[in-house]
């Protein structure tokens, strides 16, 4: 027979807790992100712009996510339609090439 279900107890910390194992009790200043795109209203997102687009994509070309940016998800959709963009046109390549 399987053992009842005993459901784990929760650490009690939210997403910005620091969770170091020292267990000191200190929180870390976390600065509120904001959409860079909302912020400065004349900086646009086009495709040809590449050293913009670089900034949102990893060293190993993926696209950098939403919650790491600080993009709103109207400006985060756009983006990644711009770099998917630049990708087909050979702006940007889709993946990083390996030196070895």
């Amino acid at each position: 027979m399987n053992a009842p279900y005993k459901p784990r107890p929760s650490s009690g910390g939210g997403p910005r807790e620091d969770r170091g194992g020292s267990g000191g009790g200190k929180r870390r200043y976390v600065r509120k992100k904001f959409c860079r795109f909302c912020a400065e209203k004349e900086l646009q997102i086009d495709y040809k712009n590449t050293y913009m687009i670089k900034q949102f994509i990893s060293e190993r070309g993926k696209i950098v996510p939403r919650r790491i940016t600080g993009n709103c998800a109207k400006h985060q959709r756009k983006l990644t339609m711009e770099i998917k963009k630049a990708r087909i046109v050979a702006l940007i390549p889709f993946t990083a090439t390996q030196v070895r």
